[in-house]
């Protein structure tokens, strides 16, 4: 009890980071992200590989930058220096993917230490936890930052609820190689309980976009359930149990927001993509 407790102290500083929102969850997203990516690293260090978690942090630090540099561009308009206007072009993320993979591609010219899979765990590192978090804090910045709540709700509302259906109704296994615990019953328990909390949600903070909540409280939590299997499946090759033990009777930041590394991506590009485009056409109105 004590163990989940103090637990719940540490959280709290992350739930007031949500609710402050726009450039706080920003740079909180940024610190998660480097945070998670020495914890992923550290894991492979178990099978004798050694990503580079220098060019991980420089990486993911320029990420943030170009991403804070185009949205200062875009959001002063004409008023901004010239520059950082030039920032606000789409091409700047496509030169940071190119410099990324070449990085992590020079570091093996070190060739007498290093290993093809050094250099691929890098890169995985890289986007699977500094751009798949990167998107987060891009939600908070844009017009549609409510939905950021989504990001948090859907993750731990799936794994709440599809513990406590596994537990009650619990019978067929649904991944038993990878997560031996996890049931059919809990996954469909935990879709039906995050659509459920997401439709309460829309109901009474976004009333004008409640089927989008429902949307993505059922895309968002199939999502929620890969993003925590993908993290077993790390860990299992890995042969260890937590990625860290930062957090009291959960492990790391990794092992807390693995879920979420999948959830704030489907619901970014989902909000980007369909919602932001109905509420730009006057589909859709806010109140």
């Amino acid at each position: 009890m004590k163990t989940r407790i103090l637990s719940g102290l540490i959280m709290l500083p992350l739930l007031i980071i949500v609710i402050l929102n726009g450039w706080v969850l920003y740079a909180g997203c940024f610190v998660i992200s480097i945070m998670a990516a020495y914890e992923f690293f550290r894991g492979f260090r178990h099978m004798d590989i050694k990503p580079c978690y220098p060019i991980a942090l420089c990486s993911i630090a320029a990420l943030y930058i170009l991403g804070m540099l185009r949205r200062l561009a875009v959001t002063a308009g004409g008023a901004v220096q010239p520059c950082i206007a030039v920032f606000g072009s789409e091409q700047w993320i496509l030169l940071w993917i190119f410099a990324t993979v070449l990085a992590c591609l020079l570091y093996l010219f070190s060739i007498e230490k290093r290993k093809p899979e050094d250099a691929m765990v890098t890169l995985t590192g890289i986007f699977y936890v500094g751009f798949f978090c990167y998107t987060i804090g891009e939600l908070a910045l844009s017009e549609m930052n409510i939905f950021v709540w989504l990001v948090i709700i859907t993750a731990f509302g799936t794994d709440i609820c599809a513990y406590f259906a596994g537990v009650t109704m619990g019978k067929h296994k649904l991944c038993p190689k990878i997560s031996p615990k996890k049931t059919w019953e809990g996954a469909i328990g935990g879709v039906l309980g995050s659509v459920i909390l997401s439709g309460v949600f829309g109901l009474f903070f976004a009333k004008a976009f409640l089927p989008y909540c429902l949307i993505i409280g059922f895309i968002a939590s199939i999502a929620s359930m890969f993003g925590d299997l993908t993290a077993s499946i790390f860990k299992r090759k890995m042969g260890i149990k937590d990625y860290g033990n930062l957090i009291p009777g959960h492990g790391g930041i990794l092992d807390r927001f693995d879920s979420v590394l999948f959830t704030g991506p489907v619901i970014y590009f989902y909000v980007a993509i369909v919602a932001d485009a109905a509420f730009s056409e006057g589909c859709v109105t806010v109140f």
